[in-house]
């Protein structure tokens, strides 16, 4: 078991790296400070750097490299910002990848290659004003009728929301209770029926739209249908790679964090000596390293322990769930060790604190993900009305 990068795998995240630090510092803190998101010539840099699809195959436009090259690069691009990060997450993790993987032929030359090219940013839609963790009680209707499919509902919390140029959206497709009646289609924002509610304002994740979604009579092609009732555990294999994604900005806000306070702490000075002297801050330095380095292994271990090329809910949802836990930790404890420096927003520590804790709740709440270790672990589905 080999757990060192290859040279050609060293050369892209070291690309990435120095293409994010140079181009990307200054954009960031300017997204930071207005709320904007990455406006298309942003969009069309990543495009022009091969940043979407890292993972999606050639003929569509992507890289067509593996799940674990597109961690490679969306570490580094988190790293700086995850409002410049969300493009390539929504591409390489997100419904891109469950379009690539079960949606029709049509559908994929349809989408895929605009998303590669930068012409179309997706995102999905599936949480409901009373279907969050409960994602099958979704209400949000698409019925067939005419040869076409009309939807109609409401989704809430979508990231990207009247930002993104198409959304995947779970609805309700058939009369079947529970996920047997659930599928997707894809919705365009320009959509005739589609509308959204007002931005919401978050504790983090400056540059992420997110907003509620109205679907009233939308009319679509049947060859919109993702997937059609009784693809929902379709589309959760593919949000088993989404967990790895949203692992993955986990891991880069963390590991962002540690780097910039290990400068600090050995530029600091108290009591005439730096603080890297002191064992208290020793040990905090050493717990933060153990717990990146671990984090890091149970995404690396998600991503390539696959099957059929999409992970296992078991083990994206450990990677998920310890990264979401130590990315509060460790840019809680960053913050600490700088005292009244970390806690003012002329450095970088509060943001990453504040954006931290987003990712716990996105993508399945923590305590949502313990619960799959543990069915992963007995073969069985808990069922939480009993």
């Amino acid at each position: 078991m080999d757990f060192t990068l290859s040279n050609e795998q060293i050369e892209l995240q070291d690309s990435v790296r120095k293409f994010a630090k140079n181009e990307l510092t200054a954009v960031a803190a300017q997204i930071e400070l207005t709320g904007k998101p990455p406006n298309k010539k942003i969009i069309q840099k990543f495009s022009d750097m091969g940043f979407l699809g890292v993972n999606l195959p050639q003929k569509y436009g992507g890289l067509g490299m593996s799940n674990f090259e597109a961690v490679l690069v969306l570490e580094e691009v988190a790293k700086i910002s995850i409002a410049l990060a969300f493009p390539v997450f929504e591409s390489c993790f997100g419904p891109a990848l469950a379009i690539s993987y079960f949606a029709s032929e049509k559908l994929k030359e349809k989408t895929l290659s605009k998303v590669c090219s930068g012409k179309m940013i997706l995102a999905v839609a599936m949480s409901e004003p009373h279907a969050g963790s409960a994602l099958t009680d979704l209400s949000t209707s698409a019925t067939i009728s005419n040869g076409r499919v009309l939807v109609n509902g409401t989704k809430r919390w979508c990231s990207g929301a009247s930002h993104a140029d198409a959304y995947v959206v779970y609805c309700k497709m058939s009369n079947e209770q529970g996920a047997n009646g659930i599928g997707a289609v894809l919705i365009e924002k320009n959509q005739p029926g589609l509308s959204f509610g007002k931005k919401e304002r978050h504790m983090g994740w400056r540059g992420v739209v997110s907003a509620d979604m109205h679907f009233d009579n939308i009319s679509l092609p049947l060859e919109n249908i993702v997937l059609p009732a009784g693809g929902f555990k379709k589309l959760m294999k593919a949000f088993d790679l989404e967990r790895c994604g949203n692992t993955t900005m986990s891991l880069a806000c963390a590991q962002s964090a540690f780097d910039y306070v290990l400068n600090y702490v050995q530029e600091r000075k108290q009591f005439g000596k730096q603080l890297i002297d002191f064992q208290a801050v020793q040990i905090s330095i050493a717990e933060m390293k153990m717990k990146l380095d671990a984090s890091r292994m149970l995404l690396y271990r998600a991503v390539t322990n696959t099957n059929s090329k999409l992970p296992t809910v078991g083990e994206s949802s450990i990677a998920k769930c310890y990264a979401n836990e130590i990315c509060r930790e460790v840019t809680g404890k960053a913050m600490q060790l700088m005292g009244a420096y970390g806690y003012s927003s002329d450095y970088p520590i509060e943001q990453k604190f504040r954006d931290s804790w987003g990712w716990g709740i996105a993508g399945g709440a923590i305590d949502i993900q313990k619960t799959n270790i543990a069915a992963s672990l007995i073969g069985r589905r808990f069922n939480q009305r009993n």
